[in-house]
């Protein structure tokens, strides 16, 4: 598996910046600390959930996790392709698959409130947990179909169509066959 090297150094530090150990950020996250130490060597991106849960026990927004060098003025991406992407496993309690490309459509705009990304999607899954978070998220297919479970609902959302919900209801994305492209939108308060 690909390594997270920059991510992986970027958790860590904000972690050491805050002064607290990997145990306490486990503790105070709710994620566990196998998953915590498998981003901090660089093995995993887990799902966004807890990467939520541990931007709001550090403070800071989940952006700054994926960000690189901060830019004062606008960010411009060519081909909707930015030069760092970021693998995913998808689910909070798998650390060995990457099923997610996040091509950060942001990275390094300060103060932003939303964190947009094109994501490829290769995951066609049958057993999955529904999770949650803090905030919004918004997302258009761009290419292929997806299946969002949300809640008790299932929604199949196709090339064209957008889906936009709340994150504080469980909720699952996946492929529903071939691979899909979205662009998704997130908003996570800290």
């Amino acid at each position: 598996m690909e390594k997270n090297i920059e991510f992986a150094l970027k958790i860590k530090e904000i972690r050491e910046r805050r002064n607290m150990t990997i145990e306490e950020l486990a503790e105070k996250s709710k994620v566990s600390l196998d998953v915590l130490k498998a981003m901090e060597d660089g093995e995993i991106i887990p799902s966004l959930t807890p990467l939520t849960k541990m931007a709001r026990a550090l403070g800071v927004r989940l952006g700054t996790f994926l960000d690189d060098a901060p830019q004062l003025g606008p960010v411009v991406v060519r081909g909707g392709k930015p030069n760092n992407v970021l693998y995913f496993s998808g689910r909070e309690d798998v650390t060995n698959a990457t099923n997610l490309e996040f091509h950060a459509l942001g990275a390094g705009k300060i103060d932003r409130n939303i964190d947009p990304f094109i994501i490829d999607v290769n995951t066609e899954e049958k057993d999955y947990e529904l999770s949650y978070h803090e905030g919004e998220e918004f997302i258009y297919v761009l290419e292929g179909e997806i299946e969002v479970e949300y809640g008790k609902e299932t929604f199949t959302v196709a090339a064209g169509d957008s889906i936009f919900y709340d994150g504080v209801v469980p909720h699952h994305l996946h492929s529903t066959g071939k691979p899909a492209k979205i662009l998704a939108v997130l908003y996570t308060p800290y």
